[in-house]
């Protein structure tokens, strides 16, 4: 297949200065993401101080974007395998960036959710296209700590989020947040419309083999005159073959057999992620502020807590190529289920602040694993957009409701019963994975699809070709 010529190709470029710049357009525009999706839950507390909002409120607010996410893990995945990677990063870029700036002008809570679901869309798409895409650039030997690297670039997002909303909050209020990621955005998207390629593997998959020989020979020579080398590649490496008959797998193929098996376990780690990351970063500052502690006092904590984010990430690029990828995924999910109980237990400042910041590293070292690394890594080229999207999907059809149980729990039963409840979930999260879960770690996309997947893939369009 053409599509594995180029793949070999790909995974045998030395990793260079376009591989850099690659990382810097996704990774930056990723951060970007992170920030107006991590600078929620300080809005939310300094809304809740002014009497705009409640925990009610809070939770549709949560939900609302939730919502957006979903809807727009479907629109990415589609539209990144229709219109390709690229384009569909553009489109997600201008979406959160335009109605960043909308909610910055909001006129009343409603309006305020509105926006942020608008924006949930662009983002939702904007973290599929992303950290999906970046798996076809990078060479399988070091795709998982690149992966993970690209998302510790993106996840410094909560503790930047955290500081400035320390800083501008108090003297300009949530506004002026929304107002700094809109430009933000808008720069990015001019860097990624003028210097991002487009995916080869995604080209010579929708029939345009002459562009993606292009690319490649692009940056062939690029890396080239930068060691000053001359790359070479064994004559069945060369990309020069007949375009490869374009049919689609209908979204039921998803759902069946060895790709159903797929979409189960990158659903399975992603909805562990996302009641995770949003039960425990977007309920910190208001827990505090319900407890009494004020909304400077809150802020504060909060930052400090959130420099576990970064150091997590970072603690990922190091150990996600030297473990098995199933088994290390299980161990977070656990690490993650006590930890979270630990927390709750916790009455001072000082151990509310030490057990969090822990808890927040273990949380993102799992985020660069499940977002990162092992979802999108679970796909060939010709589904991992939609697979990718689809699976992005129904976890955030999870995190849709789970805000809602949070409120009425924090409410009536406090934050105990709020991480009880969060450590069940992962519980079931991590028996499926260590049951079901395929081991990606150091094999090419044509490897990870395996022989199996590609029979049920030819087999699916041989039917829907009849």
């Amino acid at each position: 297949m053409i599509e594995q010529e180029v793949g070999s190709k790909l995974d045998k470029l030395p990793v260079s200065k376009w591989h850099w710049q690659v990382f810097f357009l996704i990774g930056f525009s990723l951060q970007i993401n992170g920030f107006l999706n991590s600078s929620g839950s300080s809005i939310l507390a300094d809304l809740v101080d002014k009497g705009w909002s409640n925990n009610y409120y809070n939770a549709i607010f949560s939900s609302g974007m939730m919502i957006g996410f979903f809807l727009g893990s479907i629109l990415g995945g589609f539209s990144g395998d229709k219109i390709g990677r690229k384009k569909a990063y553009q489109l997600s870029l201008l979406t959160f960036a335009t109605f960043s700036f909308l909610a910055g002008l909001s006129f009343n809570i409603y309006f305020l959710i509105f926006c942020r679901t608008a924006m949930g869309v662009g983002m939702g798409a904007g973290i599929v296209i992303g950290y999906t895409s970046f798996t076809e650039f990078m060479p399988a030997k070091v795709r998982g700590t690149w992966s993970a690297r690209i998302s510790l670039l993106g996840n410094f997002s909560p503790l930047i989020a955290a500081l400035v909303s320390y800083l501008v909050i108090p003297l300009f209020g949530w506004r002026m947040v929304f107002m700094i990621g809109s430009a933000a955005s808008f720069m990015m998207l001019f860097l990624v419309s003028k210097y991002l390629d487009e995916s080869p593997r995604w080209c010579v998959q929708n029939n345009q083999v002459e562009k993606g020989e292009e690319i490649l020979a692009k940056v062939v020579t690029r890396i080239e005159n930068e060691k000053n080398t001359s790359l070479e590649f064994e004559e069945n490496e060369s990309t020069y073959l007949p375009k490869p008959e374009q049919k689609q797998l209908s979204i039921k193929s998803f759902f069946k057999k060895d790709l159903g098996k797929r979409t189960l376990v990158a659903t399975t780690v992603l909805i562990a992620m996302n009641i995770s990351l949003y039960t425990i970063t977007v309920w910190i500052p208001t827990i505090f502020v319900n407890s009494g502690i004020d909304i400077s006092q809150s802020l504060l904590m909060t930052t400090l807590i959130m420099i576990g984010a970064p150091l997590g990430v970072f603690a990922s690029t190091l150990i996600m190529d030297k473990f098995p990828r199933k088994w290390l995924g299980v161990s977070l999910i656990l690490m993650l289920a006590i930890l979270g109980y630990i927390y709750s237990l916790q009455t001072s400042e000082i151990g509310i602040i030490t057990i969090g910041t822990i808890l927040i590293f273990v949380l993102y070292i799992y985020n660069s694993f499940s977002s990162a690394v092992y979802a999108p890594e679970l796909w060939s080229t010709q589904t991992k957009m939609r697979g990718s999207g689809i699976s992005n999907s129904i976890g955030r059809i999870v995190a849709i409701f789970t805000p809602y149980g949070i409120a009425w729990l924090l409410t009536n039963y406090g934050v105990t019963a709020v991480f009880i409840f969060l450590g069940l979930l992962l519980g079931v999260c991590a028996v499926i994975l260590a049951c079901f879960g395929i081991e990606t770690r150091q094999k090419s996309v044509e490897e990870i699809a395996g022989e199996t997947s590609k029979k049920e893939v030819k087999q699916e369009l041989l039917k829907e070709a009849k």
